[in-house]
């Protein structure tokens, strides 16, 4: 089998990189090549930006590929380049769409690829869906051999993924928690979630490229394991060896304070979000997630520690925590004082 992966060196990609290569699949990455990734030996890159038609048009010139995976497509337009490039070109075009185009709240605590798509809380989940449409529309018109895939939150040894936390520098969370400084958690810390490891994730993604029964159909990729936030954040802190300063702070009010941060919360992860994963396992039978969360984090924090250069802080991210702890918790004094005054 061939295949090309648009992108390839993410926290995600890279993994399932380097699983298809192991496992006998000839891999080809189109990249910019903005990211330093060692990637198995074999692995072919061809550098281009895809935005550029020219760059791209060379870079393809007599390739041929089995199975398509567009890392990088965010919009409508993304596919439209996406169909004039690989229609008629490739028997499978994987497109990774997100968990978060799924219904916000949901009317069913347990996600199925059944649960309805609509999110009017975050426009980068709207985008997904409208991809998501535009390429359902086009295996239904001409065959487009389309395959959607929905990753919910997935980490690897170079990410820290908690919930209030920078996502670019993501040390910042565990360098509070050392420094015995406060981590928000939004609402009252007990909505489920789920967080996958990106091996684990490679296994279901690897499993459906070429998977003829997987064409016209979407899937969810994620572990079993559930935790709440309070959880995630505790299993964290015991992991660095400290006890966690927790402070709860409701959705809206970090929109307020944070408006960037409010589609992200209203529209993911604030939300309990519980994946039934059958369908994956129907057509991918070996699929098992194998990495829970607490051996998970030790292995990412063991990266971090290999070299203290990756310990990298965002210092605005950082102060903008310590402003909106700053502000709840004088609210909720001033608030509790002016309440007891009524008495």
């Amino acid at each position: 089998m061939r295949a090309l992966f648009i992108g390839g060196t993410g926290i995600i990609s890279t993994a399932c990189t380097r699983l298809a290569a192991d496992s006998g699949i000839e891999m080809t990455l189109l990249t910019r090549g903005l990211h330093k990734t060692d990637l198995p030996a074999g692995v072919r890159t061809l550098h281009c930006d895809i935005d550029d038609p020219a760059s791209t048009r060379v870079a393809l010139h007599n390739e041929s590929f089995d199975v398509v995976v567009d890392w990088i497509a965010f919009t409508p337009d993304h596919i439209e380049r996406d169909l004039r490039l690989f229609e008629g070109k490739t028997r499978q075009f994987i497109f990774i769409s997100s968990a978060s185009a799924y219904q916000k709240p949901p009317a069913h605590y347990l996600i199925t690829e059944s649960t309805p798509l609509a999110n009017p809380f975050w426009d980068y989940a709207r985008n997904k869906i409208a991809c998501e449409e535009r390429l359902l529309r086009a295996y239904r018109e001409t065959g487009f051999p389309v395959t959607i895939v929905r990753p919910s939150l997935t980490y690897g040894d170079t990410q820290v993924a908690l919930v209030m936390n920078s996502w670019t520098r993501s040390y910042t969370a565990i360098a509070r928690m050392k420094q015995g400084r406060k981590v928000v958690v939004p609402g009252d810390g007990s909505s489920l979630w789920t967080i996958t490891h990106n091996t684990d994730f490679a296994k279901g993604l690897v499993g459906l490229m070429g998977h003829p029964q997987a064409i016209g159909q979407a899937f969810h990729i994620t572990t079993d394991e559930v935790l709440t936030w309070d959880q995630i954040v505790g299993i964290t802190a015991e992991a660095v060896g400290v006890e966690p300063h927790i402070v709860h702070v409701p959705s809206d009010f970090i929109g307020a304070c944070l408006p960037d941060r409010l589609g992200g919360l209203l529209g993911d992860k604030a939300v309990s979000a519980v994946f039934d994963n059958s369908k994956l396992k129907s057509l991918v039978p070996t699929f098992t997630a194998t990495t829970p969360y607490a051996q998970g984090i030790r292995q990412t924090l063991a990266w971090f520690d290999a070299d203290p250069a990756r310990q990298l802080i965002d210092t605005e991210a950082d102060t903008a925590l310590d402003r909106l702890i700053d502000a709840y918790e004088s609210g909720t004094a001033e608030a509790l004082r002016r309440f007891q005054s009524l008495k």
